[in-house]
């Protein structure tokens, strides 16, 4: 039997992570994790991170002498060239790790893989179906601002960097509503889950 694999997508603050840990804890399914991958590919030492210390210098290293992930989304998200090319140092390092996990997991009936830019990457080729996790623009912003501690331009400028949901409804095969309570999401995935 061919192995399950979920892409689990969604825009920024739509509730992702709160639906991979509910599949993870309530189901036992194994999530691989693109942010993840993408923060490990930017630690002390790495190449991703040599690249962007090379490429941005003292301006995005923290006082600990690590990359400031917040000055370098500063950049990034304010500046189209500059996102674009950290997304083509990231993006193939992510892709080697799924390649990785997923061959470690291969005798795993069902693997989440948990990608914020499933489509935008053109990862869904790695996926046997894809799960949008859904909200409405205004509460995605609220939740952003409220989580990061982000001022209202600085978080719809990180909502604009990604395709628009109503972009992404229309490839998703599932569309998981995260508009309610965490009981509501939780039963919409395992009614997912069901054959």
């Amino acid at each position: 039997m061919a192995q399950r694999r979920i892409g689990l997508t969604g825009g920024i603050a739509t509730g992702k992570s709160s639906a991979a840990c509910l599949l993870e804890q309530a189901h036992g399914l194994p999530v691989l994790d693109a942010d993840l991958y993408a923060r490990q590919a930017l630690e002390p030492g790495e190449p991703g991170a040599q690249a962007v210390l090379q490429r941005y210098g003292a301006q995005v290293v923290s006082s600990k002498g690590v990359i400031d992930r917040r000055a370098l989304g500063a950049i990034v998200f304010n500046t189209a060239n500059e996102r674009r090319w950290l997304e083509q140092l990231v993006h193939p390092l992510v892709r080697r790790r799924f390649d990785q996990e997923l061959t470690r997991l291969h005798a795993e009936p069902t693997v989440v893989l948990m990608i914020p830019l499933l489509f935008e990457s053109g990862l869904e080729a790695l996926c046997s179906e894809t799960w949008l996790v859904d909200c409405d623009e205004s509460q995605q912003l609220q939740r952003l601002m409220v989580r990061d501690q982000l001022s209202q331009p600085e978080a719809q400028a990180r909502m604009d960097a990604q395709w628009p949901l109503a972009r992404k409804r229309l490839l998703a095969d599932v569309l998981i509503s995260n508009r309610s309570d965490s009981a509501d999401l939780s039963a919409q995935l395992a009614a997912a889950l069901s054959p």
